[in-house]
């Protein structure tokens, strides 16, 4: 059992054995199944293939992208959100049709119970989501519906419904969970984190740890990010009681210089699935100063 992932944190010297957390699905489904490679078939096929991404990259942290998980649920099974919501249009209704469906449930605590056999505790394995508003909006473009205004009060439903989803595989010894908002900052509402207490009490409740990734440009102030053990982002210079993760994606798809971590600091990255594995492994060699 790997624990919550804040104990693995950097503190305030630095020490901590998360120091390279990576967002790298889309760079390693390309590399090791090609462009139309499905690693959501089943459990032993995802772990067949994460087994060698984990292994190729060596993460500090190991994730799994549910909201991947429900996309190729959704693009295999073409037809059935869509006859699901009926004539109803109130903004949460398609991701509550998403989420509550039973097959990607099922197939989601098969890849969480594999995965956390071949981890055997040595990293934390965290589940990334998509923010309540963010996957509100994605589940109506999945339905063609691209003009339903989601609200604050709607993030804070489909919150509720992102925390049911949470506790189908509370079962698991699941180190925690990141909450990723979109990248541009237009579609963000800095007043969702507040909309967030059922996500982050079901979180606490299980004794996991919860990460914020914040969009590009967006630098809420402190007391907005209290309930998070790390904040992600490129801009935050200091993200309070939580730790701090640099987002040095450009910097890293680029060659570009990185500056030392400092403090509760770590590095992220969103790996460009169109980067060269030589250029990968020599960034991520900087980066662990090998």
């Amino acid at each position: 059992m790997s624990g919550p992932f804040a104990e693995r944190l950097p503190d305030g010297a630095g020490r901590g054995s998360i120091r390279v957390w990576l967002k790298s699905s889309a760079y390693t489904r390309r590399l090791l199944l090609g462009e139309a490679g499905d690693p959501w078939v089943s459990g032993a096929h995802y772990l067949a293939y994460f087994s060698q991404a984990h292994g190729l990259l060596r993460p500090d942290v190991a994730v799994l992208e549910v909201g991947d998980l429900y996309d190729a649920w959704n693009a295999a099974h073409s037809g059935q959100l869509v006859a699901s919501l009926g004539n109803r249009r109130k903004p949460v209704t398609a991701l509550r049709r998403l989420l509550e469906a039973e097959a990607p449930r099922k197939l989601l605590a098969e890849v969480v119970e594999a995965v956390l056999t071949n981890l055997r505790g040595q990293v934390p394995l965290v589940l990334s989501v998509p923010s309540p508003r963010r996957w509100t909006n994605h589940a109506n473009h999945l339905t063609g519906s691209t003009d339903i205004e989601v609200t604050a009060d709607d993030a804070e439903d489909a919150s509720m419904y992102l925390t049911d989803l949470i506790r189908s595989v509370s079962v698991f010894p699941v180190s925690g969970v990141l909450l990723e908002e979109g990248r541009d900052a237009a579609n963000f509402h800095v007043e969702d984190l507040t909309r967030y207490t059922s996500i982050v009490n079901v979180v606490r409740h299980y004794r996991w740890s919860l990460a914020l990734r914040l969009p590009n440009d967006a630098v809420p102030l402190l007391e907005a990010l209290a309930d998070f053990d790390a904040v992600i982002s490129p801009a935050v210079e200091s993200a309070g009681a939580a730790a701090l993760g640099r987002d040095i994606s450009a910097a890293f798809a680029t060659d570009a210089a990185i500056a030392p971590l400092s403090g509760r600091q770590f590095y992220f990255a969103e790996i460009d699935p169109g980067l060269r594995p030589e250029s990968v492994l020599d960034a991520l060699a900087r980066l662990r100063g090998g």
